[in-house]
């Protein structure tokens, strides 16, 4: 694992934080990112970074060089190679996928504007950029079933686990949002029978919640529209913003995209976001 230690190691010099979608304040002896912030991007502690990279680690599963590769932007090539060091093969069709291709982190990269954040198809938060963080929360924070937008939607009904705080829906946009997100959560299931994973995670919820439950026997319908939401930023105040859920093209990935209508006071406060990111405007 000597050869797989050395890899991670300069491909995590490479990506600078702000490409990651995080912070690039405080004092750095190299561009890349710190051991800490790729732990966090990938969802993985900080020691077994440390042992990855030193060679001291059995070989990683799949799930965790799928989050590196997430992590540290590797392209369809590298991430191949990423996989072949570490002894392991590429997940298979029937397995839900993490990966964002080339020509999607493209797109997301121009449209650093925008609060932006990718799942995956079970809404499993895989990226976000620098706004995303600022207007929303640093979501390298979250572990686990914590970055799963559905999970924490259903959960907080139930007081077990704070929402995403800042975002306030209406009823009616709450209960949209549950239909559509337990009928994108059947059509995985459909897609991908074999995934392990994703059927813990609907068996966990449908064990948790009365409502998930109750809406996935009830088999009911529902889609993604576009809304207007209220964001209540620490020290912004409230911003009203237009949400809109996109489907990548020729992937499961979904894009949630927060923007404002030109020279409004939202767009205005966006633009004030994307100058001081996380830092307190205090």
């Amino acid at each position: 694992m000597a050869e797989l230690g050395k890899t991670l190691h300069a491909w995590r010099d490479r990506v600078t934080p702000a490409e990651a979608g995080l912070p690039a304040g405080g004092n750095r002896r190299a561009p890349g990112l710190r051991r800490e912030e790729l732990a966090a991007l990938a969802g993985l502690s900080v020691d077994y970074v440390l042992r990855l990279e030193q060679g001291r680690s059995s070989a990683p599963s799949v799930q965790v060089l799928e989050a590196l590769a997430r992590a540290l932007r590797l392209s369809d090539a590298e991430r191949g190679h990423l996989f072949v060091l570490a002894g392991q093969a590429p997940p298979a069709p029937g397995q839900i996928s993490a990966r964002i291709p080339p020509g999607i982190q493209r797109l997301i990269d121009q449209l650093q504007g925008a609060p932006l954040s990718v799942c995956d198809a079970a809404w499993t938060m895989v990226s976000w950029n620098p706004m995303w963080s600022a207007l929303i929360g640093d979501a390298s924070l979250l572990r686990g079933r914590e970055r799963n937008i559905i999970w924490r939607h259903f959960m907080a009904e139930h007081g077990e686990v704070a929402g995403f705080g800042r975002v306030h829906q209406t009823p009616e946009q709450a209960a949209g949002f549950a239909r559509a997100m337990v009928t994108d959560l059947r059509a995985a299931a459909a897609r991908y029978p074999k995934d392990a994973g994703l059927r813990a995670l609907i068996q966990e919820l449908r064990t948790k919640s009365k409502h998930f439950a109750q809406l996935w026997d009830d088999h009911v319908v529902g889609f993604h529209e576009s809304n207007t939401k209220l964001v209540d930023h620490p020290d912004l105040g409230p911003i009203r913003l237009d949400c809109d859920v996109l489907t990548a093209p020729g992937s499961d990935l979904r894009l949630i995209v927060y923007t404002a209508p030109p020279g409004s006071e939202a767009a205005e406060k966006l633009r004030l976001l994307s100058v001081v990111g996380l830092q307190s405007l205090s």
